[in-house]
């Protein structure tokens, strides 16, 4: 790319837009060059407004340390700055959905990690290696919202991504049911156990409206586009628990599944391992080059061992063995905030840009 995209992050001093931050760090193809967030950081340099809360692994960037925070409100002044932003903001759901058509009606491309429009109809809800195809729906959504080149793209549940890559992988031999529980970490809550002490030591069975995503998102993932909206798929019929558990990073998924068209063993293994997608095609910037492996290990995946595979990007799968009463069980890991939060969502801005719908202004 010639010359890189200007990007602004909107959220910027909260655990997802520091992740998108240290993510884009020298990214080849975009700039981080506007950093907004809530009135109280507004005025404040970055490195003032987070304070002692950075919470990633790796230091704080130095190119954005002294970047002016901008008030996230104030949509039109951040708007002119950049090419397309990056919501990652903490406002209620209406809030959220108000400030991002804000942003889209501006001719702003809006890449969210955020819940709040994964159920507008015309907006696409996008894994790029599953179904870049959705985005095809954002000619509905420009037409709805009056924009040329202004709309929202967003990333499904964090909780998802370590078993649906495998539903469609497997999708020749028609799942036709799911039961999951998922272990997910703190870190997918917005916390470090400095900040959350009473997880030390810790299971939690309930984490507010993630069984209800983690059952219906993915069939919106397999869904078809239908005129101006995207139909979410019938099958397979998913149930699903959610827990929270003491790890910081990686969501873990025990998961059951039954097929119209039972395969071996062997066959399902081939699949995942073969499974390539759009980012893969295309080389995007921040594509694993293995999506999806496969542990033979008994013991695998673990956390420890590979939460990291593929720089956070890749899914690990293990432990695929028949089932007594459906006709496999399996474990799924994924990193819930770099695939499952602000790297999907990196991964989908890179692949809006290579098919054109994201460029400069």
């Amino acid at each position: 790319m010639e010359k890189k995209l200007r990007v602004g992050i909107l959220g910027a001093t909260g655990m997802v837009g520091q992740r998108f931050i240290s993510l884009l760090e020298n990214h080849p193809w975009f700039e981080v060059v506007t950093l907004a967030a809530s009135p109280r950081s507004a005025g404040k340099t970055y490195e003032e407004a987070v304070g002692g809360r950075w919470k990633m692994d790796t230091p704080m960037p130095e190119a954005v340390k002294k970047i002016i925070v901008h008030n996230v409100n104030e949509v039109e002044e951040v708007a002119a700055t950049v090419d397309f932003v990056f919501s990652a903001v903490d406002m209620t759901k209406e809030e959220i959905k108000a400030i991002e058509e804000a942003y889209a009606k501006t001719e702003t491309p809006v890449v969210s990690n955020n819940s709040a429009h994964r159920w507008t109809p015309d907006v696409p809800m996008v894994v790029p290696e599953i179904n870049p195809q959705h985005f095809d729906i954002i000619a509905s959504q420009k037409k709805r919202l009056g924009t040329t080149r202004g709309f929202i793209a967003v990333k499904p549940n964090c909780s998802i991504q370590s078993y649906t890559p495998c539903l469609k992988a497997w999708e020749e031999f028609e799942p036709v049911e799911v039961i999951a529980t998922t272990y997910q970490a703190i870190s997918g809550a917005g916390k470090t156990f400095k900040d959350w002490p009473e997880m030390i030591e810790n299971v939690i069975p309930y984490i507010g409206g993630e069984e209800e995503k983690s059952e219906m998102e993915p069939l919106r993932v397999l869904g078809t586009i239908e005129g101006d909206h995207i139909e979410k798929a019938a099958l397979p019929k998913i149930s699903c628990q959610c827990l929270r558990v003491p790890v910081l990073n990686g969501h873990t998924a025990a998961v059951f599944i039954r097929f119209a068209k039972k395969p071996t063993k062997e066959q399902l293994i081939e699949k995942l391992r073969a499974y390539k997608g759009f980012p893969q095609e295309a080389n995007l910037p921040s594509a694993p080059k293995q999506f999806i492996q496969y542990l033979e290990e008994d013991n695998r995946p673990q956390v420890k061992m590979d939460v990291d595979f593929e720089k956070g990007m890749g899914v690990s799968i293990g432990r695929l063995r028949e089932d007594t009463i459906y006709d496999y069980k399996f474990v799924g890991l994924s990193h819930n905030t770099v695939r499952g939060a602000a790297g999907g969502a990196v991964l989908c801005a890179e692949a809006l840009t290579e098919k054109g719908f994201i460029n400069a202004k």
